[in-house]
């Protein structure tokens, strides 16, 4: 991605938990909680890695990539592929993505990376569109 910036990488977090786990500090309970949502996008919208799972040794880790940012508007905090991450850094002028791996089998779960994307240019958020919850007959 040709506007990647602001790139922090939580591997040295990762190895810490994963230290702490194999040391019997923390339990697999503690490090393999991921919520019962975020196991259900990563099966139906993650994409696979190549990578092990660190704590069952499993080979269905997925990644997640979140977006958030004040110019995305009602659209911050969706999840989107990097198909999509690459249009939307032409379109928005600043916007954070986290990279989150998750294990399918254990319930491993980590923040693995964060960057900003954009091309750096100020804009308004695009105007907010009618859902559902904004209908009167929803309200009531």
């Amino acid at each position: 991605m040709w506007s990647q910036r602001a790139y922090v990488d939580f591997g040295l977090k990762k190895r810490a938990t994963l230290s702490a786990l194999f040391r019997g500090l923390n339990t697999a309970s503690d490090a393999c909680d991921a919520d019962p949502y975020l196991k259900r996008a990563a099966k139906f919208h993650g994409m696979p890695t190549d990578r092990k799972c660190p704590v069952c040794k499993g080979l269905k880790m997925k990644e997640l990539c979140y977006t958030f940012g004040d110019q995305l508007g009602q659209y911050s905090g969706r999840l989107k592929s990097i198909e999509e991450l690459n249009e939307m850094q032409s379109e928005f002028g600043e916007f954070r993505v986290y990279v989150v791996e998750v294990c399918l089998e254990c319930g491993w779960n980590h923040l693995s990376t964060s960057y900003l994307l954009g091309d750096g240019s100020t804009r308004k958020p695009p105007r907010k569109t009618r859902t559902l919850e904004d209908d009167d007959w929803v309200k009531r």
